[in-house]
């Protein structure tokens, strides 16, 4: 995207500014200046720079007193110094034009046939500007004077508030929600990044100077960061809009949309401050009210507490402007550690409900697109009242507005301090796990003053740490709904499952395991760390257990879901599979087992998870729980170790 580009001076300070529409500028400067007493000058630089361009000037820009005494003529050469500087960083999507285009053999600054033009404000329109203002609106601008934008900028806002989006993804908005701005919102656009309600920036943002990293690091070269997600931009393109060769673009997030070094970024904060939770009621009347169980009540409670407490001291004001710093403000958090099958969905809706009742919006993100459609009818069902929005990829709600929002972690990205509560359920999980590009999105979607929650039953060791010793508010639900205490894992000592196979009676010892599993008549989880150890496992072990349906799934199989479906009847009682089933799989009586529990593929949290597959149901509480391995890993003693823990706690807290 190319962009107009000026100088605005008034009493001597001057700014660079660019323009989606240079009519727009001109009207409110103007209107602003003519009136108003003391010296005020605008000077047209180009009347169309590439975006990227536009923005290191504008950020660059140091003003000279001696400037005030300038003409167009010493402005253009000071232009074109400046371009001639970014060719030289390798970084301009325009240098070329420096010294062709812009310029015309006398020195003086053309582009397009028109010159640079200086208007001082004590003085009549210039004949350039006087044509700028008789000349039709260009492709995606509007007609009309400032109090006929005005209506059209005000609907902009309003659709686009607490947004981060790419001008492809104002268009699908605009198109859908409101026609009579798509194709024409430039203008109102302009107007609104001149009233300080929308900022208007590249895609991608300069990587400014390098901190640390020592002397290893000082030869690699920096790269410019996505505004959007916030990852370096590795990749290179041609591109017809700035007509670079190599036009930078963020790799990270290129499924939502490619993010360019020139391709235009609206972001517009909600305006108001984040809402806070009344003062917390009691225990008796959230567990009345939302039917939850002691433990339940306690922690919920205890997250109310954390709602209802006033912003921390430093917290950025609301509605502050798009274009600061990438790196977002730490926003108040808080833990609830909930053992799996606690119930964690029941436990935040009294903190989703305090939040709305006071007119807040509320983003509850989940890593995974089943889990959102899965609570998506719960969440309607608790409040029913309530505009509820629900979010992943190829949702057509993409676009409608919401109290609360059932979103992916991906689709995070779209958002900008939009919400007064962001809850981040399964924390520890993939994709969120380890990638900062969504903790990223996550940050710039709460408001500056607004709180987030994390849900986990395996919170990653750096959380479980800042919990210990008291700097992560957190609460812990240690026991189940039904109140009995969680399976500890048994070790079984058994060689790896690759010389298992190779000699195939080394399975005995865990085969006379699963017989036992089956005559009690659990149904049984046997995961494995490796996708190529199902099937060879799956064929032995049906010659060993014969009579038994056995089957064995992976992220491979086209059937996973319909086998997990045939599990949950019974019609397969052993089912050997990956981690894909460590989470948000719920079968009654089921029994686990872990092949290669040493395995470096098996973390600490995976175990609990993979494990918290047993004793879910009231009527088997106590299922089977077995490690086989050859080693006894750091990892699986503080799997156990962590189930020991809960059970310690849900004793001493009476919850057992």
């Amino acid at each position: 995207m190319r962009v107009a580009v000026y100088a605005i001076g008034h009493e001597g300070k001057w700014r660079i500014r660019r323009s989606l529409d240079l009519r727009v500028d001109v009207l409110w400067w103007g209107q602003r200046f003519c009136a108003t007493p003391g010296s005020a000058r605008m000077v047209l630089l180009s009347a169309a720079t590439a975006l990227s361009s536009a923005v290191r000037l504008e950020q660059r820009f140091e003003p000279r007193t001696e400037m005030s005494g300038w003409d167009p003529r010493k402005w253009g050469l000071w232009f074109r110094e400046r371009m001639e500087e970014e060719a030289g960083r390798g970084m301009n999507g325009d240098a070329a034009l420096g010294g062709q285009a812009l310029f015309g053999g006398s020195g003086e600054v053309l582009h397009s046939g028109t010159g640079v033009w200086m208007w001082d404000f004590r003085q009549a329109m210039p004949e350039q500007v006087l044509r700028l203002l008789e000349r039709p609106a260009g492709p995606g601008q509007a007609a009309g004077a400032l109090a006929e934008l005005g209506g059209m900028s005000d609907a902009l806002v309003e659709r686009v508030s607490g947004r981060s989006l790419l001008a492809a993804e104002v268009d699908a908005l605009l198109q859908e929600m409101a026609p009579g701005l798509a194709g024409a919102w430039h203008s109102a656009a302009q107007l609104a990044s001149l009233q300080g309600r929308l900022a208007l920036d590249a895609g991608l943002a300069d990587a400014g100077p390098r901190r640390g990293g020592g002397l290893l690091r000082m030869g690699r070269p920096r790269l410019p960061r996505c505004r959007r997600c916030g990852s370096e931009a590795t990749g290179r393109t041609p591109c017809a809009a700035c007509g670079r060769a190599d036009c930078a673009y963020c790799e990270a997030c290129l499924a939502l949309g490619r993010s360019r070094a020139c391709s235009l970024l609206l972001r517009s904060a909600a305006r108001d401050p984040a809402v806070r939770a009344a003062a917390g009621p009691s225990t008796a009347a959230v567990r009345g009210r939302w039917g939850l169980s002691a433990a339940q009540g306690d922690a919920a409670c205890a997250a109310l507490g954390f709602l209802a407490e006033p912003p921390r001291r430093g917290s950025a004001a609301p509605g502050g402007r798009a274009d600061r710093p990438l790196a977002p403000a730490r926003h108040a958090r808080f833990l609830l550690w909930a053992v799996t099958g606690a119930g964690k969905t029941e436990m935040i809706f009294p903190l989703l409900g305090a939040i709305l009742e006071r007119g807040g919006r509320v983003l509850v993100a989940t890593p995974r697109r089943d889990v959102v459609l899965e609570l998506a009818p719960r969440l309607a069902k608790a409040f029913p009242d309530t505009r509820i929005v629900t979010l992943y990829g190829g949702s057509d709600e993409r676009w409608r507005e919401g109290d609360l929002t059932l979103a992916t972690t991906h689709q995070l990205m779209r958002f900008y301090q939009a919400f007064d509560l962001v809850v981040i359920d399964e924390l520890d999980a993939f994709p969120y796990h380890n990638d900062p590009m969504l903790a990223y999105a996550a940050e710039h979607a709460c408001k500056p003053d607004g709180k987030f929650v994390y849900l986990s039953a395996t919170p990653p060791r750096p959380l479980q740490k800042e919990a210990a010793r008291g700097r992560l508010p957190h609460a812990k639900v240690p026991v189940r709904f039904h109140g009995h205490p969680l399976p500890v894992p048994k070790r079984i000592a058994l060689k790896s499952i690759e010389q298992c196979l190779r000699q195939p009676m080394l399975l005995k010892r865990l085969s006379s395991h699963l017989s036992l599993s089956l005559e009690r008549g659990a149904q049984i989880f046997l995961f494995v760390s490796r996708i190529r150890h199902i099937d060879p496992l799956v064929a032995i072990l049906r010659r060993m257990l014969g009579g038994v349906c056995i089957e064995g799934t992976s992220s491979e199989d086209p059937f996973r879901a319909e086998k997990v479906t045939r599990f949950r009847r019974r019609e397969i009682r052993l089912l050997v599979t990956t981690t894909i089933l460590e989470r948000g799989v719920t079968v009654p009586r089921s029994d686990v087992f872990i092949a290669d529990a040493d395995s470096s593929l098996f973390d600490e949290a995976s175990l609990v998870q993979m494990a918290g597959r047993a004793g879910r149901s009231a009527e088997d509480p106590a299922g089977r729980v077995v490690f086989a391995s050859p080693q006894w890993t750091i990892s699986q003693k503080r799997a156990v170790n962590q189930i020991k823990s809960m059970n310690r706690i849900a004793r001493k807290n009476g919850y057992l």
